[in-house]
């Protein structure tokens, strides 16, 4: 069955970006002229899917505002010759059909992804988590949800987008063991076990999972059989180990880029790097960019 159908987990509190988020959602926080909940919505569309559920939580309607029409918007917009704007505005409504339902309690990552069972039944799905950015590709990148639905299609297996990390880095993600004996096969490998947050001792590889994946329906009742895992929380990784023994699952080695704007630092880098992206803003912003980088010097 292709996939159709994506869950956008967007009900965490955005602690890092306190006090921006006290009233702003920080899925809303732009970045450049976009929040990056729009992002990944642009990114599902790319891939064929048009049926998204975003979880949300209390304070975050913000969020339904944004996807959908605002006409005295759109009609001042226009009344003051700026069509083009107004389209622009009009055409975030218009490019999915987006739902949303709360997650009552902060209980985990993989409790956020089940609170969309009912929405998708019994049809696989992509996940897509907003903090990390994969922008639409330039010349030979990769557009990784699509390419992962794809290998999805192909194999009939969930599919797991991992990135190689520093050794440092690695205590901070769900980590996967590649079959060693398909490393040539990459970018997609059978995995043969995920472990979430290891340290680095206990860490099987360098592949740490990355916020896309393509899963079976089967991760529901996988999620529902999982108790309480690391830091207390439902882990999705967890649930991806039984479909792993279950069913088997691969991993998608990523090397374009994923743009993490969960964090100040890193979000300030996704700023630099999408408007360095844009035709209308890249001459310019890199004539500033490489002055003020010499200023400093």
């Amino acid at each position: 069955m292709p996939v159709r159908k994506a869950v956008i987990p967007a009900a965490g509190l955005g602690t890092r970006f306190l006090p921006a988020t006290k009233s702003l959602p920080k899925e809303m926080i732009p970045v450049v002229d976009k929040p990056g909940i729009q992002y990944a919505v642009e990114e599902c569309v790319r891939a064929g899917i048009r049926q998204i559920l975003v979880v949300t939580a209390r304070g975050k309607s913000s969020m339904e505002d944004h996807f959908d029409r605002s006409p005295d918007l759109e009609a001042r917009l226009e009344e003051s010759g700026k069509d083009a704007m107004a389209k622009e505005v009009r055409a975030i409504a218009e490019l999915a059909d987006v739902h949303y339902v709360r997650q009552k309690e902060p209980a985990g990552f993989g409790d956020a992804v089940l609170m969309g069972k009912t929405f998708c039944g019994n049809d696989p799905f992509a996940v897509v988590v907003p903090d990390e950015i994969v922008p639409q590709p330039m010349g030979d990148e990769v557009d990784l949800t699509a390419a992962m639905v794809e290998a999805f299609d192909r194999t009939g297996h969930s599919v797991v987008a991992v990135v190689e990390v520093p050794d440092e880095a690695i205590p901070g993600y769900g980590i996967v063991a590649p079959d060693p004996s398909a490393a040539e096969e990459r970018p997609l490998v059978p995995i043969v076990e995920m472990v979430e947050k290891p340290s680095l001792e206990d860490a099987p590889s360098n592949l740490a999972a990355r916020g896309r994946y393509v899963l079976t329906p089967e991760l529901f009742p996988a999620i529902e059989r999982t108790g309480e895992g690391v830091g207390g929380e439902i882990q999705l990784t967890d649930a991806i180990r039984i479909l792993i023994k279950e069913q088997g699952a691969h991993a998608y080695v990523h090397e374009g880029p994923i743009l993490d704007v969960g964090k100040k630092l890193d979000y300030l880098r996704a700023t630099i790097e999408l408007a360095l992206r844009r035709d209308d803003l890249s001459d310019a912003f890199k004539t500033w960019l490489v002055g003020r980088a010499e200023e400093l010097d």
